[in-house]
């Protein structure tokens, strides 16, 4: 067995997934981190490690022109070739906004789709060690806070960031398997050099996006330029970056463990509360003055869970919304207001912080 092979085995194990008897979506671009990965469970299959029904998905979104339609030849003919299944999924990306972020969103949008249409089990992606310094550093570069530091984690529900609570209910009822995971399993332990390296050793090609080309993305400044910089500072800092994530992703797991247990013992029933205003607008209201006396970094754990609470998530949240959040708290004015994203407001009223839409 390659090691590169009994390397995703011990990661597979180590992540507590089952072995046999259930489905798993591979998501397969053609590049040679998918393209690594699906030979890995091929092998894994055929030597019985791994008893498990795995489909291919591949995602067209025309991006690039005749290049996405090479993409999707080339995943249809390598999935035929070992014998996997294979979902093919269309979509049309908007330039509008952010296009790396639109893309992803259609991405997790199709394998989460192709997960619940086949009651998968999970969905397996192949990000690296290289995604997780790059993701680092692109968040240590925005300001991120220990959540953004901490990187991606190997395995996390997928469904959370998808589906409002009414849809997950409704999830529920037609496939009972509704918590379909999102699992890296090359993302603690393998970098891009292996990937590439194990599909030359079994000559299978890979595709190359050209976009990776294209240094009018942050990503790919920070894998062009920024990462050689400080490679000449550290020859491993791609295995460093990492580390540094993973270790700061156990500190943020941890605080927000014991953010949830003074959460739940000094916000009781008693402080919280549902108002009813004169528009016959629901108002939730939070107390303040239980807040005042907390630690910074676990008042404001408990004001993003607050809000997460409230809104159903917590994106075009970023840090200055909630400093703007805890100046509110800490004003000696009532009345006072602090506008969100989407049309929110959160009003101080006396001792309360009173959530709404602004109308």
């Amino acid at each position: 067995m390659h090691n590169f092979v009994r390397n995703l085995l011990t990661e597979w194990r180590k992540l507590d997934l089952p072995v046999a008897d259930e489905t798993f979506i591979a998501a397969v671009s053609g590049g040679a981190d998918s393209v690594s990965l699906m030979l890995a469970l091929h092998e894994l299959r055929k030597l019985k490690k791994l008893n498990l029904r795995f489909v291919i998905a591949h995602l067209y979104h025309n991006l690039r022109g005749d290049e996405s339609d090479l993409d999707e030849n080339f995943v249809k003919k390598l999935a035929g070739e070992f014998g996997f299944e294979l979902v093919l999924g269309k979509e049309k990306i908007t330039n509008k906004g952010n296009l790396e972020q639109n893309a992803r969103n259609a991405r997790y949008k199709f394998l989460a789709e192709t997960a619940e249409n086949l009651h998968a089990d999970g969905v397996l992606t192949a990000h690296t060690l290289n995604d997780q310094a790059e993701t680092f550093l692109s968040n240590l570069i925005r300001g991120s806070g220990l959540e953004g530091l901490g990187g991606m984690k190997p395995i996390r529900s997928l469904k959370s960031k998808l589906q409002s609570p009414k849809s997950e209910e409704q999830s529920k009822i037609q496939n009972p398997k509704s918590k379909i995971q999102l699992v890296r399993p090359l993302l603690n332990w393998a970098k891009r050099e292996d990937t590439e390296n194990f599909c030359r050793l079994n000559e299978v090609e890979f595709r190359y996006d050209t976009m990776n080309e294209d240094l009018t993305f942050n990503r790919v400044r920070i894998r062009k330029v920024l990462l050689p910089l400080l490679q000449d500072f550290n020859p491993k800092i791609i295995e460093a970056l990492a580390n540094t994530a993973s270790l700061l992703r156990e500190d943020a797991e941890f605080l927000e463990a014991a953010t949830q247990k003074i959460g739940s013992r000094q916000f009781a029933e008693s402080s919280f509360s549902k108002q009813i205003d004169s528009t016959n607008n629901d108002q939730i209201t939070l107390q303040i003055k239980d807040l005042k006396n907390l630690f910074p970094s676990m008042r404001r754990r408990i004001l993003r869970d607050w809000l997460k609470n409230q809104r159903g998530d917590l994106r075009s949240l970023d840090a200055k919304h909630i400093e703007a959040i805890e100046n509110l708290i800490f004003s000696r004015k009532s009345g006072k207001q602090v506008e969100l994203p989407n049309g929110e407001i959160l009003t101080k009223n006396k001792g309360s912080l009173i959530f709404g839409k602004n109308v």
